[in-house]
């Protein structure tokens, strides 16, 4: 068997261990592992709100992690398109959106181009949301 290639994909604003937790997760299914980096205008039309930290600091930073074998910025939620170009063997996402009708779907497609969906635990009581929350404090 080949190595597995696999791919995960946030936003990555404001890192914290949630981010972290993920992408060390993630790495122990694969042998080489992709991250994806949502493009402003991305984060923008589904969360309508800019990140905090521009899109280069996010990037440079998860690729800086030794976690991470290579970074891409993607500017699309639909994970039929991303495969397409990088042909990923697993894709993981926090099990936090198991159950979601959207990555039902996702996993369904997935296994249609014969990648695996895997949802890696989810990381509560941190998120990028919280820390703005918190940033309004004060």
């Amino acid at each position: 068997m080949g190595k597995v290639i696999g791919y995960t994909q946030g936003t990555f604003d404001m890192f914290h261990i949630g981010h972290l937790n993920l992408i060390r997760n993630a790495k122990m299914h694969c042998d080489y592992l992709i991250v994806g980096v949502n493009a402003d205008a991305l984060v923008e039309s589904y969360k309508h709100k800019k990140p905090i930290v521009p899109l280069e600091e996010r990037a440079e930073i998860v690729r800086a992690i030794r976690y991470v074998d290579q970074v891409i910025v993607t500017d699309t939620l639909d994970k039929g398109k991303i495969w397409n170009k990088i042909r990923f063997d697993e894709i993981y996402i926090g099990d936090d959106w198991k159950g979601n009708e959207r990555w039902e779907k996702t996993g369904k497609q997935m296994e249609e181009l014969g990648a695996r969906l895997i949802y890696l635990p989810y990381t509560k009581d941190t998120s990028s949301t919280m820390l703005r929350e918190k940033l309004k404090e004060f």
